[in-house]
Order: structure tokens, then sequence, then C-alpha cells
């Protein structure tokens, strides 16, 4: 419902008490075309990049230190940014190389040229910090909390992390002889380099968490003993049961199997070749790297049939390294429901796995596994396909058959529950609340792919709100509301605090003419866990056209993929990675540009003096000069500066 100005009675409270007066002009006071009383104010928003982030990084702060733009007192910059990154993500080697990156999608430097390469700039992070070797501080006192981690992959080591920093004891407990779940048995070590995996392990570990390997809650250990050793317990056990397809005869077929079982064999040295033909049913990244280690293994002629890859894959044999020293080149055909240029897998993963020689066909889907007389499959039936949002609608008359000896279905995975039903919903997963505590179940909380599939980040993200609820419940406390934009925020406050600049104590006895006063922050405010700034808030103009940076990607042509395991991506040299950072538009968050110093018409807008300036604290306004022409919220180029009520 709208009413006209002539229509309201505003009535306000004004410099003293019951004091009011409803004869303001507005007209004159506000809608002047001249000037008005509405003046700058200095407004924090998330940027879409943080936003876009299933971990919640704050990559705008990290960004803005690579550059150089926000210092530390005391810390050089690569450690400062290394600090920063790792508030809310402790592999930022691995997740910048493997990550397909949300964060880029919404960076709103799209609207200028192009995305800034967040995810090279991180893995720049992760790896200095390898080389310089910085480790994670624990400050936090001992709470004398003890904490069951059961699962060792990206959301359980992630949890470890966050609860060592809060003083709390964990013990990870993992079927496997080592640590990283999906990071290490789920994506080829050529993109997840072995050596740099095991480092950014260590240092959790090295932060006082004991580990219990080989074992299985629910076989080896009862869930009793759990619950009476630990006063808590995080389920973050992964999926690792891939889907079939769902075709009549699949679970059958012993040549059919699933792309996570593929892998597993593959990361653990048992799978040493493929078949002839091996079809990849799928279009996501794990699909994507089972195409992409078919065509590095090849095959070999007159394999021994104990030693046919499902059986290896399946766990009934392992295959002979010298044997498989003769392999040859692999047929290896990926499907996707979906066209190409519209898959879920990253954009350059996909182009890699073509120049690798995979066959990729879009826009089709499987109808029916061809066998022979013993029961094995030779072909996958396929027709071509449109899609009703996800459901696939075959195309009559389009049917064709793709020679196949292995068939891999990578459509998706669920947890194993076995010896866990208690904590199965009935599909394969964990149940949760918002807090990512296990419904109905005290003390008992869960995160990571055992909630839904996603992404490894995604896993990250959750560990760290599930860690908050822990301590909440440690602290007898009520759980908080999330908040709508539920990241790790900037916090000027700290900032203030970490230069010596917070506000002096309030004695409770100023209450008119603060605005000078040193008690609290003047004109600022933070509506980050509510708002996610977009591109039309900024001033797009004040950006050049500045290429990408890109990341030397070392091609792997068709003829020499086999037996290639060599890491295709190089980092990012130093000078790249600083120059990089320097395209982040710094969204939500000023970054020194003096526009509004420079245009303001009345010399309003002047710089804070340096020995108070921070981030978030770089200008300030005299507001006795201003006039609220909006000119400086006009030029500014991040959004930062709103025009607010005020006299």
């Amino acid at each position: 419902m709208a009413a006209s100005k002539e229509d309201m009675n505003i009535s306000f409270r004004r410099f003293e008490d019951n004091e009011t007066d409803t004869s303001y002009d507005w007209d004159e006071y506000i809608w002047q075309a001249s000037w008005s009383h509405k003046c700058p104010t200095y407004v924090h928003r998330t940027p879409p990049c943080q936003g876009s982030c299933p971990s919640g990084h704050d990559i705008r702060g990290w960004l803005a230190i690579v550059r150089e733009m926000e210092k530390s007192p005391d810390l050089e910059w690569e450690e400062y940014a290394f600090q920063r990154a790792m508030d809310s993500n402790p592999f930022p080697s691995m997740m910048g190389r493997v990550c397909p990156a949300p964060c880029q999608d919404g960076c709103n430097r799209n609207e200028v040229e192009d995305f800034v390469g967040i995810n090279a700039v991180e893995q720049y992070i992760g790896d200095t910090a390898l080389e310089k070797g910085f480790v994670f501080p624990v400050d936090a006192e001992e709470s004398g909390k003890k904490v069951a981690i059961i699962g060792g992959g990206p959301a359980g080591m992630a949890a470890a992390f966050q609860l060592r920093r809060k003083g709390h004891a964990c013990t990870i407990f993992d079927d496997h002889s080592e640590l990283g779940g999906m990071m290490r048995y789920g994506i080829p070590g050529y993109r997840t380099p072995r050596d740099t995996l095991d480092a950014e392990i260590k240092r959790i570990i090295d932060m006082g968490v004991d580990t219990k390997l080989g074992v299985r809650i629910g076989k080896d250990i009862s869930m009793e003993d759990i619950d009476k050793e630990f006063d808590a317990v995080l389920w973050a056990l992964g999926c690792k049961s891939g889907r079939g397809l769902p075709l009549e005869g699949w679970a059958d077929t012993a040549n059919c199997v699933s792309g996570v079982a593929f892998l597993e064999a593959f990361n653990e040295d048992r799978l040493q070749v493929v078949s002839k033909s091996v079809v990849v049913v799928g279009g996501g990244d794990t699909s994507i790297d089972v195409a992409s280690v078919a065509r590095r293994l090849g095959h070999i002629e007159n394999i021994n049939q104990n030693d046919r890859p499902e059986n290896v894959v399946m766990g009934y044999t392992a295959h002979d390294v010298a044997a498989s020293a003769s392999r040859t080149g692999a047929a290896v055909t990926l499907t996707s429901l979906f066209p190409v240029e519209n898959m879920t897998a990253a954009e350059h993963e996909v182009t890699d796995a073509k120049n690798e020689g995979v066959d990729i066909q879009g826009s089709v889907m499987p109808i029916e596994v061809i066998k022979d007389a013993d029961g094995r499959a030779t072909g996958l039936k396929m027709c071509q396909c449109t899609m009703d949002g996800n459901r696939p609608v075959p195309t009559e008359g389009t049917e064709y058959v793709i020679e196949a000896d292995l068939i891999v279905s990578a459509i998706g995975q669920y947890g194993d529950l076995d010896g866990l039903s208690e904590m199965d919903n009935g599909h394969g997963f964990i149940d949760a609340d918002a807090g990512y505590q296990v419904k109905g179940k005290s003390g008992h909380f869960v995160a990571g792919d055992i909630i839904r599939p996603h992404l490894l980040t995604t896993a990250i993200g959750h560990a760290a709100i599930a860690v908050e609820s822990i301590d909440t419940f440690f602290k007898e406390a009520n759980a908080p509301k999330r908040p709508k934009v539920d990241v790790h925020h900037f916090n000027l406050l700290d900032k203030l605090k970490e230069g010596g600049l917070e506000p002096k104590p309030y004695n409770h006895e100023q209450d008119r003419g603060t605005s000078s006063a040193d008690f609290a922050v003047h004109n600022y405010e933070d509506r980050s866990s509510h708002e996610i700034i977009p591109a039309d808030e900024l001033f797009l103009g004040h950006f050049a056209y500045t290429p990408r940076l890109k990341r030397e990607d070392v091609p792997v042509s068709s003829d020499e993929v086999i037996g290639h395991f060599k890491e295709r991506m190089k980092g990012l040299e130093t000078a790249q990675a600083q120059d990089e950072a320097r395209r982040c538009m710094s969204c939500g968050m000023c970054f020194e540009c003096d526009n509004c110093v420079i245009y303001c018409p009345q010399d309003a807008v002047l710089r804070t003096p340096k020995k108070a300036s921070t981030t978030g604290r770089y200008v300030y306004t005299d507001y006795s000069r201003c006039i609220g022409c909006h000119i400086c919220a006009d030029v500014c180029p991040t959004g930062y500066i709103d025009m607010a009520m005020g006299e």
C-alpha cells in the first residue's frame, strides 16, 4: 500500500524527549533538486563470490590481502592471506585445484569482461603456505570436551580443524588406511597431487587431532562405546555407494559398475588397465574423472578372465603392474542426458577430456543393457532425448548401440550405512536440521555428502556450521537462527581491534551529539548477513577492460594420454597472483579508489587519517559540509556508499 507525502502524518523523535514536530516541509528538506539531508552512509554487504561459495569463503578479504590493500600489523601478506583463507577452508591447495568454483560464476566482474580467477589465487595461497611451512595456530583454551568424528574426508577433516580452533579434543574414525575421503579415493592424483594432499592433512593432524584408521563404526566399534567415550559425535561418512543405471538387469551384470567403485579401485592402485571399450554414463565431474582415467589406463589384449576390470573394481583381485606395461588405448565414450555445453562438469575438464580422446555425447539417454549368452554386457542401447526439467524424454526412432566391454554408472551416490540403520533416513542419507544436528538424536551432528551429495567445498562449509552447533551444545545454549546469508563475514570491530583502533568503552552518560564520540563506529552499517550486492549497484564504468590471467593448462593429446598421470595445471607465480587479485572489484567494501574524495564538490568526503585508517574505514564524511548531492554514491565503484537519512 502506498500513500502520497501529503497524506502522511509523520511524527518522530527530534532533539529533545517528548518534542515532536509534524510541520516539516518534506519537499524542501528531502526532495530538493540541488541539495537534501540524505547524506552518505558506509554500508557493508556480502559480495556475490562469497555468497555463491558453499564454504562461505571470505574471498574478497583474501584477495584484498594478496593485492596488499588490506594489511596485517605483524604478518607478511602471504601468511596473512593464508590465515584469512583458512578461516573457512583448511584445504586451499586442494580446493584451488578441483573446486568447480561457483564463486566465479557469481563474480560481478563477469559484467565487465571475465570473472576473477579466484581458484587460481586460492591455489597460490595454499601452495605458498605449504612451501613456507605456515601452520594452523591453536590458541583456544582446552575445553575438556571430546568429539568423535566418523569419517576422515573433507567434512571430517575440516570439522577437526574447526573443533581444535575452539579448544575441543577430537578423534577421527575412518575405515580406510589413509585420511582424505573423496579427495584421495574419489579424485585421481593428477588432479589432487598426493604429496600436497598429505601435507594439508598433516597440518590439521598436527593441531592435536587423534586418528583411528581401518575401523568401522557399527562393526569394529559399537555406537554404544562411542556414545560412552565422547561428548558429541559428528557423522561425516561421505557417500561411497554409487547408483546404478535404472535399467532392468543392471544389478545382475558383472561388467556394469559404479563410478565411485571404479575410482576407488584406481586410487588404491588395484586397477591398472580397463577394457577395450568403456562407456561412462553421467555428465558431472565424477564421470569426467572416470573417462579420463580409463583413457590413461588403456587396455591389454588377451586379459586373464580373473583380471577383468570389473573383478578388480569389485575387490575380487588386483592387477599386476608389470603385466599392464603393454597396454594400448581404450575407446572411451561419455554420455550425458544434457547437451554437452550444459553438463555439470567443469568446462575445462570437459575440454581436457575431449583432447584426451574421450568421445562425449550429449542429449542422449541409456535405454537397455545389451548382453551376450553368458550374461555379460556387450553394449549400451541409447537414444536421443530432450529434458523436461530433470526428466529425460526419449526421442522415438533415434535408437543406437554403443559397443561396451565395461559400463560405468556415474549418475550419483549414497551413503554406506550398513550396521547404522538407526541413522538411515531410508534413502541412504542422514537427516539434519539447519544447524546440522541429527534430527531426534541429541549430541549427534552431521556434515558432508551424507546429508546430500554435492561439492567438496560444500562438505567443508557444512563442517564449520556443524562445529558451531557442537560448540553451542557444549555451552548448553540455545542455537541461534542461521543468518540469511550464512557465510564467514568480515567483522569491522575485529579488524579495528587487530590494529588497536577499537572503540573505547561506553560510560552510558552521553546520549546526544555522539557523532564525534570515540565509543562507537559511526556512519557504518553491516548488512552482510542479509544482503548480497548485485552488479547494478556498482559503478562498473570505473573498471578498465583487464583480461583474466589464466593458469597454464598443460594439454595432453589422445596420442600421449596413456600412462600420463602428471598434474595438468601449473599454478600462478607471485606477480601473476597479485595482478589477478587486483582485478577484484571489492564488491560491497571500499578499496581506496578515492573517487568519492575527488568528486565531492563540497570537499565533504575526506580520507581517514592514516593512524586511524583500516579496511572499511578509509574515508569519512564531514556532515557539516555535505549537501546530500549523492555524487559520492554515484561514483563509488563497489556500492559501499548509500545515501541515508541524516541531518
